[in-house]
């Protein structure tokens, strides 16, 4: 993997929600770090640990889980630091789990404090990154609480979706696939069995194809309305250029293959 490939998931991450100088970028390009590999449903950290570094995602995609329920609390893309908060507070309460394959950069905390302190802008975009995962968890507690079945799994899909358009890695309305069928029932609050029907629903509607690892979203419009999708809590500078984008053409029946997501 290249040296520059971490910095520029960090930078793509942090210029989607702030402006930076080329300074400010330069700063970045200082990290240091070392690369983790981890299978699916490893635990890249466990409850109760007190790391020493923060976890850059580099590729595929990680959640906060609960221990005791299995309950799956956030999700995470590429570009994200899901433990930014151990900077402050470095005691952890739940698993930070691998969804499929994952890498990881394992980035001193001290790098965070270094660049905060040199750049006002930096610490602007790291606050603005903590108050992003404040506010997505707080929609996550919408999202369980106040919306059905079919608009809770259109919604994190929508939500993942943008997040990774704002990190340039969602393209065509296509884009990897972070659940099992189990994972996808874990962050939704339902039954494995629910989750298929819901994704079989979505898929009669034709507003999503589920294909393997693969999702293809075929009527983003539909889908918006399903989870009645608003992203301004994401705090994404751009987003608006994501709204209403044409949908992709759709798949006849007799052409479209049976729904198969792994358990």
């Amino acid at each position: 993997m290249q040296r520059g490939f971490a910095f520029s998931r960090l930078a793509d991450r942090l210029t989607s929600i702030a402006e930076l100088s080329d300074d400010d970028l330069e700063l970045l390009t200082t990290m240091s770090y070392t690369i983790g590999h981890f299978e699916s449903h490893d635990h890249v950290l466990r409850k109760g640990d007190q790391p020493s570094n923060c976890c850059l995602l580099l590729q595929g995609y990680l959640c906060w889980k609960d221990p005791s329920s299995g309950q799956i609390t956030s999700i995470y893309v590429p570009g994200d630091v899901p433990d930014l908060h151990t900077v402050a507070a470095s005691q952890l309460g739940a698993h930070l789990t691998a969804l499929g394959p994952v890498v990881v950069a394992f980035v001193p905390r001290g790098f965070f404090h270094d660049i905060s302190s040199q750049s006002e802008s930096l610490a602007r975009a790291l606050r603005r990154l903590d108050m992003a995962e404040t506010a997505s968890l707080r929609n996550w507690i919408i999202n369980l609480g106040s919306r059905d079945s079919l608009a809770r799994v259109a919604h994190l899909i929508c939500e993942i979706t943008v997040r990774l358009w704002a990190v340039g890695l969602s393209h065509d309305h296509r884009l990897p696939s972070p659940f099992t069928q189990s994972d996808l029932a874990a962050a939704c609050a339902i039954s494995p069995v629910h989750a298929n029907r819901v994704i079989q629903e979505l898929r009669r509607r034709r507003a999503l194809q589920w294909q393997s690892k693969m999702i293809t979203i075929s009527d983003w419009r539909m889908l918006v309305h399903l989870a009645r999708f608003e992203p301004d809590y994401l705090g994404l500078r751009h987003v608006t250029e994501f709204v209403r984008p044409e949908p992709a053409p759709p798949i006849s029946p007799e052409d479209a293959p049976a729904l198969s997501i792994s358990s």
